[in-house]
């Protein structure tokens, strides 16, 4: 279920609990519907004034698509879980305020009945997660699109929290139209990247230029149709990819003839918002698909795991394959 509390944001507010449902605000009093408008237009807000920070790969974890990764301030490695280019898709941070164990995903709808308990289950892996202390969740990203899908995208990810039996208290909620700008009649999003501190639980306005290793590897599963997957084992401190398996896309060929026009129109779920690397990085995902069709045998020998670890210097280094 989830909560929120006006002490989160705003402390000269009473304290209260109100349980949301699919935006099921709409139908408490007005009081307290004028009570939970503030709070979310104070944090996204405070959000949205923010500088974008440029966050370098020491100490950096990157979340693609459809990844998760959890770990603690008890980490020696990573200190910092990221993600950007979200348009239409959220970004959700869940924290355990107790143990700080932190949870950073990149969902587009996919199956959001299925992503939010494994979202959950990550934190409560953590084996000290029933001491004093809260889940606190905060969700960025989407925009007014005239899909409606970040509205549709919103909904889902309230409605599963508010459905699991774990009290999960809403802090930050940053998106759809509280993270929209309009520019010549046409819609944008204002946040298309966010990042966390594990150590000191803060969350900032991000953006990446290292988002590997093995990003097109990464991507090419994502867009292949592979579901939710966590990426990181904190006890080992170790990123562990694959091994993946997909079926030969479709019409690869076909696609990587067609113009830039054609494939922003086409690949895209919100064309005139997207970064303007999008077109290069779908063209390089496809052709990373038609030059392995089958991965299995190809990039995973023996059908191993690839595993990365951070070297002295905080950067990814590859350690070994493992088995399956």
């Amino acid at each position: 279920m989830v909560h929120t509390h006006p002490s989160d944001t705003l402390a000269c507010f009473p304290e209260y609990t109100l349980a949301l449902s699919t935006f099921s605000y709409l139908t408490l009093t007005n009081l307290h519907h004028f009570y939970f408008f503030l709070i979310k237009q104070e944090r996204a807000t405070l959000l949205r004034g923010q500088s974008v920070q440029q966050v370098g790969p020491q100490g950096l974890l990157y979340v693609q698509q459809r990844e998760l990764a959890v770990t603690s301030p008890k980490d020696g490695s990573i200190s910092i879980l990221g993600s950007d280019d979200a348009t239409t898709c959220h970004i959700v941070v869940l924290r355990h305020t107790g143990n700080g164990a932190t949870c950073l995903t990149h969902c587009d709808g996919a199956d959001t009945q299925a992503e939010v308990p494994l979202i959950l289950d990550s934190i409560k892996s953590f084996s000290d997660h029933a001491q004093c202390g809260r889940l606190e969740v905060h969700l960025v990203g989407g925009f007014s699109d005239d899909r409606h899908l970040s509205q549709k995208l919103t909904h889902q990810l309230l409605s599963e929290f508010d459905k699991q039996d774990d009290d999960v208290h809403l802090v930050t909620l940053c998106v759809t139209e509280l993270n929209d700008r309009e520019e010549n009649e046409n819609h944008f999003p204002i946040i298309y990247g966010i990042a966390v501190n594990v150590k000191t639980a803060e969350i900032f306005r991000a953006s990446f230029k290292d988002r590997g290793p093995e990003e097109l590897l990464r991507a090419a599963r994502a867009l292949a149709g592979g579901p939710m997957i966590s990426i990181y084992d904190a006890k080992t401190e170790q990123l562990r990819i694959g091994p993946y398996s997909w079926t030969p896309l479709p019409h690869v060929d076909f696609w990587l003839q067609q113009d830039d026009k054609q494939i922003l129109e086409n690949l895209s779920t919100s064309p005139l918002a997207e970064p303007p690397h999008f077109v290069e990085h779908i063209r390089s995902t496809l052709m990373f698909l038609k030059k392995y069709p089958s991965p299995v045998n190809t990039l995973f020998p023996g059908n191993k795991a690839l595993l990365y670890k951070k070297n002295e210097d905080g950067l990814w280094e590859k350690i070994s394959s493992s088995g399956s």
